[in-house]
């Protein structure tokens, strides 16, 4: 694929995240894609041959290596799991604040309205979730809870995005925050 082909698929991946992150899957139309990267209808089939199910669930990949790469800045700048969550959350407030809190998680949007009815973004998501978990079990290895903690850290930072969202207000994410000091003191 030459420079110019890279850029289309790139602009692609990069509207269908916006979307998704704003109005989830549903909002993530065909249609609303090509408007909004600008590609020709043709070009997203050339890419995409498995059309939106490929689209989105390599948008969904591609967010959650982002995200990832992300979290492990803010894990190599942490002293702690405690400072890690709380800049975590700070971050993610701010992005969500930053968006008219419009952009919560990309993957809990798919995720939600997928779940039971997609498997092929059921299987994406499962593995975005995965490798956070794993690098949050990594941060947190050498404790006997790690593997409990990476888990409930990962459950407690997607509802208090989802709440921080509902609510418009960061104050579910900083409670969060304070909640996750606690538990791995």
């Amino acid at each position: 694929m030459g420079l110019k082909g890279a850029e289309t698929r790139d602009r692609l991946l990069d509207a269908t995240q916006e979307l998704i992150e704003a109005g989830g899957y549903l909002g993530a139309g065909l249609n609303q894609v090509i408007a909004a990267s600008g590609a020709p209808r043709g070009s997203l089939y050339f890419h995409f041959p498995g059309g939106k199910d490929q689209l989105v669930g390599e948008s969904v990949r591609r967010a959650g290596r982002a995200i990832g790469g992300e979290l492990e800045s803010l894990a190599d700048s942490s002293t702690s799991v405690a400072e890690f969550a709380e800049a975590v959350l700070r971050h993610l407030g701010e992005r969500l604040e930053e968006s008219g809190w419009r952009k919560g998680c990309p993957v809990a949007t798919v995720a939600l309205e997928t779940a039971g009815t997609n498997g092929p973004l059921q299987e994406a998501c499962s593995e975005v979730y995965t490798s956070w978990e794993a690098a949050l079990r990594a941060r947190l290895a050498g404790r006997p809870d790690g593997d409990d903690l990476a888990t409930a850290i990962l459950a407690l930072v997607e509802g208090a995005l989802l709440l921080a969202r509902t609510h418009r207000s960061k104050e579910p994410l900083d409670r969060v925050a304070r909640r996750i000091g606690a538990l791995v003191g």
